[in-house]
């Protein structure tokens, strides 16, 4: 038999040394890999400040998920916040740029690197805000996003705001000092079309006399009647962090369709039973639900979204008006146009911690058969006014769950202006005169619909 190989001790020896050389190597990886790593430092990507009477709002923009704390301090007044993990960096000081001095609640800002990996923001304010602080997940173009949002203590009445600025009364007089207020906040006006007429009220003041005795506290002077203005809520799509929709030569739909608003605004203050209240009117974002809730609070009688969207194709063209559907889309487009429209407060951001789903849902659910009917009527008015000056993308009025369409008592309307995708009406909807021509149309269809539908008397003095 073969004799068996022996071991010598001299190779046991080498064997066990060499065993200790590979744990002693792997133990040393194992703790490098084990051992904390220095922190990573968030990266400021851009940031942004919108200031507007109904709040400011800044975002910093960055690459990851931050932690922010802030308290308010007292005598002056002061919005102090801290951010951790974050080193400070070029783009986070040209914050302190960014603040303009019309600014309604922020004075200055002061950017510091207050310990080792914590930034302190200290926002010197005009007056006493409510803050709320809160994050925002990446969306669409967008990575994280730090949010604070600096509201008023006392907010501004929106009733008390369309008073002020003039008073309306029976004759149809509005005071001379509102006039550079108008124009102040107006997109550069053009020359009327001569075909229109000199405005005229909507209705006859007989159909507008309200029947019901007027409060104490709002008792007609004499000479003075009870007259029944007619209230419309304009709406401007998108704003602020939402810019809407992107055409081929960068033009931003939201700036678009306030320039057209702020036009139609100025029509239809023209005629003297008439008011406006734009759900916004400066570059900032607004919740769908808080333009439902701003026509309602001023008892608006209609309810007008204007917008200049786009389509997959760049071929898409024309304009369209939308009501509410309670059945669903009248047409593929229909819907996949409401479902785009709905993401604005995604993308705009809205701070889920105080948004009132419950108060949001119940304004949902009301809305009404009348109401549609009513906004169907609505809607066919001013289409065949716009059918008048572009080619429309349906010969009819489409219907889809639009949520801006939601109000459950104020007919509501969305217009489509024309395509911002499409380069050729781009340039249109970018051209001085054919915003006329929609805010024009617009208010045809307006006039149209009240000469055949009269709203209701309701007591109310102006």
């Amino acid at each position: 038999m073969p004799s068996t190989p022996q071991i010598r001790p001299q190779h046991v020896g080498s064997r066990r040394l060499s065993r200790r050389t590979v744990l002693k190597a792997g133990g040393t990886l194992l703790l490098s890999v084990l051992a904390p790593l220095p922190a990573y430092a968030a990266q400021i990507l851009a940031v942004r400040v919108w200031p507007a009477e109904d709040y400011t709002r800044v975002t910093l923009e960055n690459d990851t998920n931050l932690k922010a704390t802030h308290f308010i301090v007292k005598d002056p007044e002061r919005l102090v916040v801290d951010i951790e993990g974050l080193e400070l960096n070029p783009t986070l000081k040209s914050l302190v740029a960014k603040i303009q001095s019309n600014d309604p609640y922020i004075k200055q800002v002061r950017v510091g690197q207050n310990r080792p990996n914590v930034v302190r923001l200290v926002f010197d304010l005009k007056e006493e805000v409510t803050p709320q602080v809160f994050t925002l997940a990446p969306v669409g173009e967008y990575k994280h996003r730090l949010i604070f949002d600096l509201y008023p203590v006392k907010p501004v009445d929106p009733i008390a705001a369309m008073i002020e600025k003039g008073d309306w009364t029976a004759t149809g007089d509005k005071p001379k000092a509102e006039q550079p207020a108008a124009d102040a906040i107006a997109a550069p006006a053009q020359p009327q079309p001569p075909q229109l007429p000199q405005p005229q009220p909507l209705l006859e003041a007989p159909r507008l006399e309200a029947k019901a005795e007027p409060k104490p506290d709002n008792k007609p002077l004499p000479g003075q009647k009870m007259v029944r203005m007619l209230t419309i809520a304009l709406d401007p799509g998108h704003g602020g962090e939402d810019p809407g929709a992107t055409g081929a030569n960068g033009s931003h739909e939201k700036d678009i369709v306030l320039a057209i608003a702020k036009r139609l605004k100025g029509k239809i203050e023209e005629f003297p039973n008439m008011r406006v209240m734009l759900t916004r009117d400066a570059d900032y974002f607004v919740p769908l639900g808080t333009r439902v809730e701003k026509a309602r609070k001023v008892q608006a009688d209609l309810f007008v979204s204007i917008h200049a969207d786009a389509f997959v194709e760049a071929s898409a063209r024309g304009s369209s008006v939308f009501v509410l559907s309670e059945k669903g889309a009248t047409s593929s487009a229909a819907r996949w146009l409401a479902n785009k429209e709905n993401l604005a407060d995604t993308i705009g951001g809205v701070n889920v911690k105080v948004h009132d789903k419950q108060l949001a849902s119940v304004l949902f659910d009301l809305s009404t058969t009348a109401q549609i009917n009513d906004s169907m009527k609505l809607g066919k008015a001013v289409l065949s006014e716009i059918g008048g000056i572009n080619r429309l993308h349906r010969g009819a009025v489409e219907q889809a769950g639009f949520a801006v369409l939601k109000a459950p008592d104020i007919p509501s309307i969305l217009v489509e202006t024309a395509f911002i995708s499409n380069p050729e009406e781009e340039a249109r909807l970018l051209d001085e005169n054919y915003q006329n021509q929609i805010a024009d149309a617009i208010v045809k269809g307006i006039k149209r619909y009240f000469a055949k539908n009269p709203p209701l008397a309701k007591n109310r003095i102006t």
